[in-house]
């Protein structure tokens, strides 16, 4: 198993792998990226929104003026809201592509192999793998 195995996702990223019955062939290395970048996204960009959200209501609060405590309260919902959104916008996509997909796996696999980093019967397909085992 590669260093790079020791991660959250289960992607090898020197293995070759497929999505469902289709004959494209991918770089272990392309589900693992997009995968991180979501994994990341849905975890610091609500993180950094409600973190800059109390600043703004800390900011607010000490110059201790009615409008700008206000303000700052406004401002502190809407990064509030925005990074639910932000943190359920894939969940959602998820359900839709579920819904859309009828059960065709070949959506399903591709799908959780992208977004999820999943491998097996409800991710990729492992072609050639480098993974060495310990």
């Amino acid at each position: 198993m590669s260093s790079i195995m020791l991660s959250i996702l289960k992607i090898d990223t020197g293995g070759t792998y497929q999505c469902g019955n289709i004959d494209l062939s991918f770089s272990g290395m392309l589900p693992y990226v997009v995968s991180m970048i979501i994994t990341i996204i849905k975890i610091v960009v609500p993180i950094l929104l409600i973190i800059w959200g109390m600043l703004d209501l800390a900011k607010a609060v000490m110059a201790q003026k009615e409008d700008e405590i206000k303000k700052g309260q406004q401002t502190f919902i809407k990064r509030l809201i925005a990074a639910v959104i932000v943190f359920f916008v894939i969940t959602v996509v998820q359900m839709v592509v579920t819904f859309i997909s009828n059960d065709n796996d070949n959506i399903t696999n591709c799908f959780n192999c992208f977004v999820n980093g999943k491998v097996g019967s409800d991710g990729c397909a492992v072609e050639k793998s480098n993974d060495i085992g310990f």
